[in-house]
């Protein structure tokens, strides 16, 4: 199993990624907004993407959206083709999208939103925090991206103040100040050493 960082290479795996989104979404009767296969083939051009292949066969993607211009960086469309669960692969993925996430926006605030109980686990591990929906972007761009989700009439009714999503975030300056700085490079490094 490769866990790369996406190139043009890559982008004939659009559709099926594109697909294997949507799959998941109906089969968790959760949120998911949905994400086509043009705009997953524009992450990948602009190396805003990691994607996971055991050979030539799709395993998993990631991607990095930036928001309020480069305060903020988000990884969305986190996903784990069916046969590949349960393995700890989303684990290693979205690992991956957060030190490129580091090495290419050091200063912004990496957040994201989720129903899922394992991405909001990764994320605790890679040092985020729950958080209001207001301590996230307010780019209007970001939420018309929750158009495609079934709940996004939760997310109008209350002025995008909560939805079913818990939003989370980490803050690259506090985690310099923190005294769990030397915690989260610990758990850091273990998820390092789980990808080997």
């Amino acid at each position: 199993m490769k866990i790369l960082r996406a190139k043009a290479e890559h982008i004939t795996y659009s559709k099926e990624i594109s697909l294997c989104i949507d799959e998941s979404a109906k089969v968790r009767g959760t949120g998911i907004a949905r994400r086509t296969p043009e705009y997953i083939a524009n992450k990948i051009k602009n190396k805003n993407a990691v994607i996971a292949l055991d050979g030539d066969q799709f395993a998993g993607f990631c991607y990095i959206e930036i928001w309020g211009h480069g305060k903020y960086v988000a990884h969305s469309g986190l996903i784990v083709a069916p046969i590949y669960r349960g393995k700890g692969l989303a684990r290693k993925i979205k690992k991956e999208v957060f030190e490129l996430s580091l090495k290419k926006y050091p200063k912004a605030k990496v957040f994201g939103i989720t129903t899922g109980m394992p991405v909001m686990k990764i994320n605790y591990e890679l040092g985020y925090k729950p958080v209001h929906f207001s301590e996230l972007t307010d780019d209007p761009e970001f939420w018309k991206g929750c158009q495609t989700c079934k709940n996004y009439d939760i997310l109008t009714r209350t002025k995008r103040q909560m939805c079913l999503c818990t939003g989370m975030l980490y803050d690259p300056r506090e985690d310099n100040k923190s005294p769990k700085k030397n915690l989260n490079k610990k758990i850091k490094s273990n998820l390092l050493s789980k990808k080997k």
